[in-house]
């Protein structure tokens, strides 16, 4: 990321303007809304509301982009080995809920967080019940696929 942002540096100083790869494809981005037929129930939302607080209090120096939380706990964070590995530490809290937002301070220019049809296998291997995005600072790939997975095997996708 340092990497990055120091050569973001050197082309702003050139002139060159850089800018987010939604920019160019919008589809990519994920709108607000329930995308699955699967909705959260009112106590996933309270487990959701409790991760989304921990996120925002988290400071500009942490890792921590996703986490899963469960019964209005956090039950597991990301660190810097990524949400496949997250998920793998989630195999014994079925019925978890991931949520993946960016950092604080992320350059959404070039570091979106990013999820797709393997990630939704993921959650299925260990028994989390839904994914939830950021609108618009979220990337999903192959869209129509992920959400036809989750339809299929009881997987919300919630996006706010």
């Amino acid at each position: 990321a340092a990497i990055i942002k120091t050569i973001i540096k050197i082309l702003n100083n050139e002139k060159i303007k850089v800018i987010s790869s939604i920019y160019f494809n919008p589809e990519l981005a994920v709108k607000k809304g329930n995308l699955t037929n699967l909705k959260p129930s009112l106590y996933d939302n309270k487990s959701i509301n409790r991760g989304i607080k921990y996120l925002n209090k988290s400071n500009s120096l942490d890792h921590v982009q996703a986490l899963v939380v469960k019964d209005n706990k956090i039950i597991s964070k990301e660190d810097n080995r990524g949400t496949k590995k997250l998920l793998s530490k989630s195999k014994n809290n079925f019925g978890g809920i991931l949520i993946k937002f960016p950092k604080k301070k992320q350059d959404l220019r070039v570091d979106l967080p990013t999820v797709g049809l393997d990630t939704f296998k993921d959650c299925k291997k260990y028994g989390l019940k839904g994914i939830v995005l950021k609108a618009n600072q979220n990337i999903i790939l192959d869209k129509k696929k992920c959400i036809k997975f989750a339809n299929k095997n009881n997987i919300f996708l919630k996006v706010l």
